[in-house]
Order: structure tokens, then sequence, then C-alpha cells
């Protein structure tokens, strides 16, 4: 059993790793991530491109530019059962990115172009710590691209859509149960896809001051073909773990959001939100993998193994306030359950409930130009919990801190 799950621990880590809650925390527009990450319900500017495609026609400018990026920097630390010593996680520092450009060509009609890294992530545990049988090294990053077009109808009702595609790619560490001349045996994979999906949204405002939102982002299935698998054994393994292919399907599960929100006071000057972010884990109830046979000897040419991810919702809450023409301020929060089993937590994804806080502040130096800062802090609960197919049972803590800086520009 051990064989087969050496190697099949590294899609489900890269697949898990994409989804956890912590990982998909929305990291898409400074403005937005200064209130909860809410979004959904509002079009303020070119980052409505990713929120809700049905926004992008209310954005009053001919141009909208936006652009920023964010610093993940996690701290995490595993307890294993009956072991008194305990082993933290080194986080790479990951720089979400993301630019929008919305160009109004009628009073009616817009159309835009949206650029992002909504998944990835990079980590060390080290080369010789407890697990390294099932991780030492990780690093996996998602980028997309959406060309949108969205309709108004009579300032009340607005729509759009916009045609996703997703690059990823991922290089992977770990170390094999087979000892040889210079220890542990080690394997490294590395793999690259790319996939079509699509966003949808609808905006209405239905009185003064309202504004509701919809939006849908399809699942794309980042069906990879071809990764390289590359050992390092002792000879006479070899045969056993040749230099070999594989391919394997990896889904990015869909989001149905809803958001509300309302302005009042004078000028509109206060802004509260709220939205509901439901996400279909469950299209992630296993993995399916089929190697290149290359060998008569070959440990493994196919195998399975459950996830069995459960379907969520995130609960999101933020306020603004435009204090003067100068600066306008941000707060709000958000609850993100995992979806992720006790009997399948691991190291690859040490996932558990969350509760985030954020706060933000835009500068106005001039007309039409905005620059905007954000930060987010992601608490997640102590979680105790067994990856069962390894027998790898322990207790993980986990926190991250999050900076960001973006322009919006706009004439």
């Amino acid at each position: 059993m051990r064989k087969f799950t050496v190697l099949l621990l590294f899609f489900y880590m890269a697949a898990t790793t994409s989804f956890a809650g912590g990982y998909q925390v929305g990291l898409h527009g400074m403005r937005n991530i200064g209130m909860g990450l809410i979004g959904t319900s509002l079009s303020n500017d070119a980052s409505s491109l990713f929120y809700n495609p049905g926004a992008v026609s209310f954005v009053n400018d001919k141009w909208s530019f936006s652009g920023g990026a964010s610093f993940l920097m996690a701290r995490t630390t595993f307890q294993p059962l009956n072991v008194n010593e305990q082993y933290k996680l080194e986080h790479k520092i990951n720089n979400p990115l993301y630019f929008y450009a919305a160009y109004k060509v009628t009073k009616n009609l817009s159309v835009g172009l949206a650029v992002n890294t909504p998944y990835g992530n990079g980590l060390s545990w080290g080369k010789e710590w407890i697990g390294r049988y099932l991780i030492q090294d990780l690093s996996f990053r998602a980028f997309t691209f959406q060309p949108t077009v969205s309709y108004k109808f009579k300032d009340i009702i607005g729509i759009g859509a916009g045609l996703v595609y997703s690059y990823g790619s991922v290089d992977l560490n770990k170390a094999i149960p087979i000892q040889g001349a210079n220890g542990d045996g080690t394997l490294n994979i590395n793999g690259n896809t790319g996939k079509f999906g699509f966003n949808a949204g609808i905006l209405v405002h239905p009185e003064k001051g309202w504004s509701l939102g919809l939006s849908y982002r399809s699942k794309i299935e980042m069906s990879v073909k071809g990764a390289s698998a590359t050992f390092s054994v002792p000879q006479s393994m070899s045969t056993a773990f040749p230099q070999t292919k594989v391919d394997v399907m990896l889904p990015l599960p869909a989001n149905l959001d809803f958001g509300a929100s309302y302005e009042f006071g004078k000028r509109n000057q206060w802004m509260i939100g709220m939205n509901l972010c439901y996400v279909f884990w469950g299209t992630y109830d296993s993995l399916t993998f089929t190697f290149e046979k290359v060998s008569e000897t070959q440990a493994v040419t196919r195998s399975s193994t459950a996830a069995l991810y459960s379907d969520q919702l995130i609960v999101r809450l933020g306020a603004q306030y435009k204090i003067n023409d100068l600066i306008t301020a941000r707060i709000g929060g958000y609850y993100d359950p995992s979806p992720v089993r006790n009997d399948h937590l691991n190291p690859q994804t040490p996932s558990s409930d969350q509760i985030g806080l954020t706060c933000g502040l835009s500068v106005m130096p001039v007309k039409g130009l905005s620059i905007d800062a954000a930060f987010l802090y992601i608490k997640g609960t102590k979680r105790s919990g067994t990856f069962s197919p390894e027998n790898f049972p322990g207790t993980y803590n986990n926190a991250v801190y999050s900076p960001g800086i973006g322009l919006t520009y706009s004439f």
C-alpha cells in the first residue's frame, strides 16, 4: 500500500493545497480585501471583472485600471501524536497578483480583461522531519486570464460573462522509504496544465442605495497529462521505480456568490455589505491516477484514492467609510469552514475552520488615482486529526498574515 500512496500523495497534495481553507482566500483586489473580501454587489472599479462580470457595466469611468499584490506570511506547527517534538512549517513567500482593465464602449456596454493568481502555495517542512515520506517541499501556482463582456439595462440591471483560462504549474520533493548509500530515496514531480472555464454574473439596483449581486465561477477540471516523475533510488530498485509520466485530473471547484450592499449618509460616505460564498468542494470526491508503463516490474500503473471533501458556505461582512475626498477607510471579516475531514487531515493541507479579520485604507493624491492598502489576518482553529491512508495523526495550529498594496486609476 505504501508504494501506491508514495506516488499518489503528490497529486492529493496539489489539489487540496489549492482549495483548502486559508489558500482560496480571494486576494483579488485591495479595496475588497479591506472589507472582508466582499465584492459581488460592488461596482467601484475594474476589479468587478473578477467578483461579478455583471457589475462592470456600472463602472462610471471610460477607462478603469486596477493592479496590486499581497504578501502571504504563514505560521504553521505540527505536533505528532505521542511525540514530544514540535515541527514548524516554513512557508515560502507567496505574492498573489492581480491586474484588471475595463473599457466602457458605450453608455451601457463595457469590456475588460482580468489577470490574477487565485491559487498558489509554497512550503517546506524540511528534509528530515517526521513526515518526510508525505512531503518535504512544494511550489504551486495558477494564473487565470479572463476576457469579459458586460451590459446594463436602464441603470437597473447589469449582466456579464467572461471566459476563464487557467494555467497551473507545480514542483514537489519528498522522501521515499527506500534506503540507499545516501539515505532515503527521493521523488521529484513536475507538471503543468491549462484549461478553460467561465465566470458570469448579474447586478441589480432595486432601490436607491441598494445593490444585489449574484455570480457563478465554474469548475475547472485541471487535467494534468504527462507530468514527470523523477526517482532517486538504489539501482536494484530502478525497474520498480522508473522515470515515468502520470495523468490525473484535479478539479478546481465552482463558486456561487450572493452579495448585498447599502450606501447611506451624506454623499453616501457609508457603505455596508455582505457576501455568501458557496464553494462546491464536494466535486472533489476522489482522485484517479494513470501512470505510463515503462517497466514490466513497475510498482504501480493505476490507482485511486478518496478525498471526500464537503461543500461549504463562507460568510463575509464588510464596511467602508469615506472620511473625506482624500481618504477612505475599510474594515471587515469572514468565517471559512474547512472542507477537509478529520480522517484526511495531512501536512500537505493543514486545513482548519478559519476566521479572517481585515482592514484597509485608500488615499487619492490626485483625481482618478487611488493608492490602496489592505491587511488580512487569518486564525485557524487548533485541529487534531489523522491522515488515515498513512496512519499519520497529530495536531495542527496555523495563522496567516497578509499585507498588500495596489493602485487604481480611472479616467
